[in-house]
Formats: C-alpha cells, structure tokens, sequence
C-alpha cells in the first residue's frame, strides 16, 4: 500500500469513528461497522428507533477536490439501497423503513473535526 493509499484508509477510518461517536450521542444504536458484500460496502449500519439506517461517511481535509455531500452521486445513492436490503436479508429482518443519512465529517489541520449528519439523503 502506498503511503497515499494508506493516509486516506487512516483519514476514513478516523471519520467513521468521529461518525459513530457523533451518531450513537444521537441516540442510533450501531448493528455493523464496514460490511461487504459483491456489490459494494456500507460504512455504519444503525438503528434510529424502528428506522434501519444505511449511513455513508465522508471525510475531508479539505474542499479543493469537493465537498464531502458531492461525492454522493445518484448512482451511489442507489447503490447504498440496495446495500441496506441486502444487509437486511443477510440478517433475516425486514424493517419496516431504510433510510439513507451520509454523515460528512471534515477534518482541519487544526482543532475539532466538523460534523454534519444529513438524514434520509435519498
């Protein structure tokens, strides 16, 4: 792995933990952390209430190449539902309602990281 490579697994890994700490102060319970299948990988997968919770996290550093709400596309939206249906067949549930939330999270060079949760993105 190049150091590039590496330095942005450490930047993800470091919003998804920002995100879950933000996530769970709001009450969601955590279910699963990075799960993968054929089709691609959901980053959290949470409960709010009855509400099963597909979350995509974004980190940044800066906003030079985007914000971290541009980078998700129509494309990946659809991908992300179809995501949370298959996590809930491999888990035998059938939630009564999916939601998709992207938690952006922006990480300066300096001070305290800036979270911004936007639920129900699709």
């Amino acid at each position: 792995m190049t150091t590039t490579a590496a330095s942005r697994q450490a930047l993800g890994a470091y919003g998804e933990r920002v995100a879950e700490e933000h996530l769970l102060a709001q009450g969601m319970i955590v279910l699963d952390r990075n799960w993968r299948c054929g089709e691609g990988e959901i980053d959290l997968v949470l409960r709010d209430g009855a509400v099963l919770v597909v979350c995509e996290v974004k980190t940044r550093t800066s906003t030079v190449n985007g914000t971290p709400h541009e980078a998700v596309t129509a494309t990946k939206l659809a991908r992300l539902q179809r995501l949370g249906a298959l996590w809930a067949a491999a888990h035998g549930i059938s939630p009564q309602e999916t939601r998709v939330d992207l938690v952006a999270v922006m990480r300066p060079r300096r001070g305290a990281a800036e979270v911004d949760h936007v639920r129900g993105i699709g």
